[in-house]
């Protein structure tokens, strides 16, 4: 008498086995505790951070401490917003590093196991990371920095001094100030821009400057050595300068109260700045329709005088349209360099790029943590750190390049989730063919 065992299909055997529930539960969970050790950290650095700026900027000027500790209660949103991606990243390096070192992987691997017991959990885990990343990015740090700019600007009426720093750049309605060094209430180097009461540009420079509140009036700065030039809006040759050994100049409270009033791209949801977005590019598709027209007619103009050549009176104002033709085409290019649009395209493909990119990082953290070796910790706390100043890097410089330079706000703002996808998918593909 012979026994036959029933024979079990390889494929279900390794159905069964890839999709163990078991280690499923111990990877997630892993995973979730390194991602919180992890988060800690950041949100610990960010909010010193935070701390550190406001110490140099609001605490020196003797506000009261129970209002900056509001004013750090409104941020948390930010920093948790700021500190999810980067926890993300390398909460899954931790827990993928030390599986690898303590041999758990090749164990996996060795009993029949594939490579999904390990990338489903993380990449589960990376897609709740950025959902709440999200909504904390979406919903609570707008209402954070609402309730922050509030508070800010109670605290502005009451110390006006806040709005002036060392070498910074301060708009208050039509007047713009630039200062230079700042010790205490002395300012060197002040630069004034603004306009009369009877419309005329006014430049104001002064070697020195002391500043002052004025209570409910606004601020005062006291110059010395000060030279004033005012010159009229439509002929510029006409215009008036005088110097004087002590100037005293108003910003009065309304006009700091209104050149910090307007909410930021940031303070707004996504769908608000999607609205924002849609406004400002109608606006500015009308106003580059007028002057397309103006161009068309200078245009039409400069090949009127062509053809009828030089014979014809329109002959002689032949140099009058070619110069208003290229005035209008400079014209045209300038008002189509929208950067308060650009500024707003930023803001919106950020507020979904910077939550994404936890889920972009597991990715790259999964094979990057397999290569850890016994012992190789300091391995992944070294890439992990070395990839989130990479990416923060990108992240900063692609706002510099679309701001500043115009490069395309989508591309710039998504380049680093693209280039961790890519090369994490690289690293994934390598690790496959072995």
């Amino acid at each position: 008498m012979s026994l036959e065992m029933p024979l079990i299909p390889e494929q279900k055997t390794s159905f069964r086995r890839s999709l163990s529930w078991t280690l499923f539960r111990y990877i997630t969970a892993e995973t979730l505790l390194s991602f919180l050790v992890a988060f800690l950290v950041f949100f610990f650095l960010f909010f010193v951070n935070q701390l550190l700026l406001m110490a140099g900027n609001i605490l020196s000027k003797r506000v009261p401490v129970y209002q900056v500790a509001l004013l750090v209660f409104y941020s948390l949103p930010t920093i948790i917003a700021l500190s999810a991606p980067f926890a993300a990243l390398m909460g899954t390096l931790m827990t993928i590093g030390r599986l690898t070192a303590d041999n758990e992987v090749l164990v996996m691997l060795s009993s029949g196991l594939s490579y999904k017991v390990i990338f489903v959990p993380a990449l589960l885990v990376g897609v709740s990371i950025s959902l709440a990343s999200f909504l904390a990015n979406d919903i609570l740090m707008p209402a954070g920095l609402i309730q922050y700019h509030k508070l800010y600007r109670r605290i502005t009426i009451a110390t006006p001094a806040l709005e002036l720093g060392a070498h910074s750049v301060k708009r208050f309605k039509d007047t713009v100030i630039i200062t230079g060094d700042v010790e205490g209430n002395s300012i060197d180097s002040v630069f004034i821009l603004d306009r009369t009461s009877d419309g005329e540009r006014r430049v104001i420079m002064a070697q020195n400057a002391e500043l002052k509140d004025a209570g409910t009036r606004g601020l005062s700065l006291d110059l010395s050595e000060a030279f004033i030039q005012s010159s009229k809006e439509i002929s510029r040759q006409d215009y008036d300068y005088a110097s004087s050994d002590m100037l005293r100049y108003w910003v009065a409270q309304e006009d700091i109260i209104e050149g910090i009033e307007n909410p930021t791209p940031s303070e707004m949801s996504s769908a608000d700045v999607a609205k924002e977005i849609k406004i400002r590019e109608a606006a500015l598709q009308t106003r580059l329709n007028n002057r397309y027209n103006r161009v068309l007619n200078q245009a039409l103009a400069l090949e009127d005088g062509l053809r009828k050549g030089p014979n014809n009176v329109a002959w002689n104002r032949l140099s009058n349209n070619l110069t208003g033709f290229a005035r209008e085409v400079e014209t045209t290019k300038s008002i189509s360099d929208d950067r308060s649009l650009r500024n707003h395209l930023l803001e919106y493909y950020k507020k979904f790029a910077l939550p994404l990119g936890a889920l972009c990082f597991m990715f790259l953290a999964v094979p990057l943590g397999m290569l850890a070796k016994k012992g190789g910790m300091v391995f992944c706390y070294i890439v992990g750190a070395l990839i989130a100043f990479l990416y923060w890097a990108f992240l900063i410089g692609g706002q510099t390049l679309g701001l500043r330079l115009g490069y395309s706000p989508f591309w710039t703002m998504w380049l680093p989730d693209l280039l961790a996808v890519s090369i994490g998918l690289v690293l994934c593909m390598m690790r496959l063919r072995k």
